[in-house]
């Protein structure tokens, strides 16, 4: 493993164990040549899959991409890492389950969505409001009632 600090390519492995929700091992490193301490985390990839997106382009799932856009959305709303982790582990696991070599990013996206309503309803808009696209207040302001309605239901 390379350190992120030197770019030495010589790190010894000091402590490994599982993450709170065994999907994962962290993993405690230390570098030879600076003696810079980092933390890894090895994660399970059951099988390569493609995510479709808008006008046919197509891209790797890539797990890193979907905790950018879920911790953006959730930024400052005080979400507790471990639900963020246990969404994202959710639905990379839903992803690379489905016996689908291609899914398409509205899938994903619609994952998202389900997850952050039940986690937190301005997380929820906030990814929604990129998800959908809203270009005006109003389309803001029609999204947040109908959250609005739906938690009164």
């Amino acid at each position: 493993m390379r350190c992120p600090f030197c770019a030495h390519d010589d790190t010894q492995v000091k402590d490994s164990r599982p993450t709170e929700d065994n999907a994962s091992i962290r993993r405690r490193r230390q570098c030879s040549s600076c003696g810079a301490r980092f933390t890894t985390f090895e994660r399970v990839q059951l099988r390569e899959v493609v995510v479709v997106k808008s006008g046919d382009r197509r891209e790797p799932f890539d797990r890193l991409k979907l905790e950018q856009s879920i911790a953006l959305a959730s930024r400052k709303r005080g979400i507790d890492q471990e639900r963020l982790d246990q969404l994202i582990s959710g639905i990379q696991r839903q992803v690379e389950t489905s016996g689908e070599a291609e899914v398409p990013s509205s899938r994903i996206g619609g994952m998202v969505m389900d997850g952050l309503r039940q986690i937190d309803s301005v997380a929820y808009i906030r990814f929604a409001s990129v998800y959908r696209d809203f270009s005006e207040a109003r389309d803001f302001e029609e999204f947040a009632s109908t959250v609005q309605q739906a938690a009164k239901d």
